[in-house]
Formats: structure tokens, C-alpha cells, sequence
């Protein structure tokens, strides 16, 4: 049988791919990439390198979790080379744990690749720290979105810690809820609050607002997902208050000299 590298595409931007996630991804026999996978990312497979697309919206599976599971089991067991990519980190959010549980009932050799995770992309990106002294002392991530539309079952006590930054991926349609259940845990309404969709590309859109404003800033200004929000006081370093605009638009222009 082949091997299944199950590789993490970072956020976006092809300059964070890992050299590792780059050479598996121009030797592989098959490239299976989900939605979160950048087009910038993509333009580096080879034209050579079979793709097939997994991708997943909200609501929306066009290829359930099953059978990407099989379909990796497949592909190993014809002796392919399978880079599975995933945008950010596969151990974040990715369900990378599960395909590999899938992998090693069936007997196939994988290996895990780590990206750097949206999260992480987005801090780089906007300027806003995940952790400041004096701020944050602490990172937490959450998912934002159940499978299903399952009800949001968070440790909501726990979440409402002012010294921590919270990070929520998958919340754009469950924003109102997650802000109102905050508030109810005692996190003052004008904690900042960032949203930032497409990380690190130049779609990267950023959104500054508070817990209270939160949601309805997003109905007014929708962001197209994938978008990420980052809830605390280091949120508040984010120095433009303008609507959201493209990264691109609002860079600096650097003059070699």
C-alpha cells in the first residue's frame, strides 16, 4: 500500500507553507484538499498530481467525513502517495485525528504535517498579539460551529476569562449567541473583538468591534468565510477602525533603497 501524509496548508498565504508541506505536495501521486485549501496554495501542485476536491461549507458536505475517511483507505491501498491537505494545522479543528484513526484500522502508514493555524496567521497579519503581557496571559481556541447545527455545548464559565484571548474558529453564524452567552458570564460589553476572514491572502478582510457590537457589525459588513475572531483585551492593539477592507489595500508601500 501507499502512505497518506496528512499535511496542514497553513492560512493561506503560500510563503507560510511549511518546506516539508511543499516537497510532499509536488511528490505526491494525489492531492486531496478541502475548501479552506488557498487557490495561492493550490497554484503550487503540479500539473502532473491528481486533485480531488472534499471541500465542506456550512450546512453543507459535498463529501461526508465517511467517505473522505474510505477514500484515503482507497487511494493508500492502490500505492499512491496521498498528500491530504488541510488548511491551517490538521491537529487543529481538522479532523485529522479521525482520518488517522481510519488509517491505522486499515492497516495504512500516514504521517502527521503541521501548518501554521489560522489563528496564528491572522495575529502575524493584523499586528494583534495572542498573548501580552499585562493583557492576555493565555491562548484558547474553540470551535464556533457544531456539526449538524448541534447546539453550542462550551464551558461558557470558563470562557469568560478577561486574562485570556479567546479564539473562536467557525463562529460567524453562531456570533450573537457566543457574544450574549460571554456577556452573561461577565466579560464586559466593550471587550474587543477582531474578525479577520481569509487570513494572510489578499481577500483578508478585518473587522474591529466589541462583544456587544459584534453581530450586528457582521450583518452590516458580512464577511465570506473562512473567518476567524479574536476576543479579548489584546483585540484592542488593533490600531485601524476603519470598515473592513482587503490587507492588500491598506499595506505599506515599502521603498528599497
Amino acid at each position: 500500500p501507499g502512505k497518506v501524509f496528512l499535511i496542514g496548508a497553513g492560512p493561506g498565504d503560500p510563503d507560510l507553507l511549511t518546506l516539508r508541506a511543499l516537497r510532499l505536495i509536488q511528490d505526491a501521486d494525489v492531492v486531496v484538499f478541502d475548501r479552506l485549501v488557498s487557490p495561492e496554495i493550490m497554484a503550487l501542485v503540479p500539473a502532473s498530481v491528481r486533485r480531488i476536491s472534499v471541500g465542506k461549507t456550512a450546512g453543507f458536505h459535498s463529501v461526508p467525513q465517511d467517505r473522505i475517511n474510505a477514500l484515503l483507505v482507497d487511494l493508500a491501498r492502490e500505492g499512491l502517495t496521498v498528500a491530504r491537505l488541510k488548511g491551517g494545522d490538521p491537529l487543529i479543528f481538522g479532523r485529522g485525528s479521525e482520518e488517522a484513526e481510519e488509517l491505522a484500522a486499515a492497516g495504512i502508514a500516514y504521517s502527521y504535517v503541521p501548518g501554521i493555524t489560522a489563528a496564528q496567521g491572522a495575529a502575524a497579519s493584523t499586528g494583534v498579539p495572542l498573548t501580552h503581557r499585562g493583557l492576555a496571559t493565555g491562548v484558547r481556541y474553540v470551535t464556533g460551529h457544531r456539526a449538524r447545527d448541534a447546539e453550542l455545548e462550551l464551558d461558557w464559565a470558563s470562557l469568560a476569562d478577561i486574562d485570556t484571548t479567546l479564539v473562536v474558529y467557525m463562529g460567524a453564524a453562531n456570533m450573537a449567541e457566543i457574544a450574549a452567552r460571554l456577556i452573561a458570564q461577565g466579560l464586559p460589553i466593550d471587550l474587543p473583538v477582531l474578525a479577520v476572514g481569509h487570513a494572510t491572502t489578499p481577500r483578508e478582510v478585518r473587522l474591529p468591534s466589541t462583544l456587544a457590537r459584534i453581530a450586528a457589525d457582521l450583518a452590516a459588513h458580512p464577511i465570506e468565510a473562512p473567518v476567524l475572531f479574536v476576543i479579548g483585551r489584546v483585540a484592542g492593539l488593533y490600531a485601524d477602525a476603519a470598515l473592513p477592507l482587503p490587507a492588500a489595500a491598506r499595506a505599506p508601500q515599502l521603498r528599497v533603497v
